[in-house]
């Protein structure tokens, strides 16, 4: 995403945790893209205070954010418990995310303001379809942590974050959508045990390719319909729901309790 953006002529600010491997991906961007504007942002989405200084970083370096692409995603192999008291899957792939969107939020309107809109793109999953709802009397995961399912279960999440945002933001020149961009052949199992990495070999042949996986992010940060209205898309069109990532009240009941969390 960062590498394509920056070769359409985008300024790009990436976000990442780590500083080494940030470097290495910036300077694989600029040998590929000689000139690219692109600046680095280093933080741990799971932890809050990490994500305010982040949003503020990133307040100082520009006065208006056209485009954000909210695309973490993590598989933790045993639960872990962020410092301020968040399992952390559920924090770096949801409430991170959330909080920094809202902390953007005002940049975003500048946007609309100066060019008319403002574009949001969340990377969500099939992996959704795992879990029959949120966890809602246990949405930490204290009781029976799996790591799948709380993977599946942030990305639910990101679904319903997304389908709220574009409900509260519906005429306000801010369009936003989800994604599921397949099974992308990432380090993403990496962080998941020794049982997701060699689930991951046996279906490492049917993998897509990082850009491949990019491509209907691209679409929808650049083209891509009209009025998005919140929607989940794969493949450059709409993609499949459960009845939990549909619900109109879970979107609210969620959006409300992230608040509190973040707050």
């Amino acid at each position: 995403m960062a590498r394509e953006l920056a070769r359409q002529g985008w300024r790009v600010i990436a976000h990442g945790r780590n500083p080494y491997r940030s470097k290495a991906a910036l300077a694989e961007i600029s040998r590929v893209v000689p000139g690219a504007n692109i600046t680095p942002v280093q933080a741990d989405l799971s932890v809050m205070a990490e994500v305010r200084k982040a949003a503020n970083d990133i307040a100082s370096l520009t006065n208006r954010v056209d485009l954000l692409v909210n695309n973490a995603g993590a598989i933790i192999p045993k639960r872990q418990v962020t410092p301020e008291g968040f399992e952390a899957t559920f924090a770096g792939n949801h409430l991170g995310p959330f909080l920094l969107t809202q902390s953007l939020m005002p940049l975003l309107r500048v946007a609309v303001i100066a060019a008319g809109e403002a574009r949001i793109v969340n990377t969500a999953s099939g992996a959704h379809q795992m879990v029959r709802d949120m966890e809602w009397d246990d949405l930490q995961l204290e009781k029976g942590y799996r790591p799948w399912k709380a993977y599946a279960q942030s990305k639910l999440a990101n679904i319903l974050f997304t389908r709220e945002l574009a409900t509260r933001e519906t005429g306000n020149g801010i369009k936003v959508s989800a994604v599921h961009p397949g099974v992308v052949d990432t380090n993403f199992p990496s962080g998941g045990g020794l049982l997701t990495q060699v689930g991951w070999l046996f279906a490492k042949p049917f993998t897509k390719t990082p850009e491949q996986g990019a491509d209907t992010i691209l679409w929808l940060a650049t083209d891509g319909p009209k009025d998005p209205a919140g929607g989940y898309f794969e493949k450059r069109r709409p993609a499949q729901m459960t009845k939990a990532a549909e619900s109109h009240a879970g979107a609210r009941r969620l959006w409300g309790i992230s608040e509190k969390l973040t707050a």
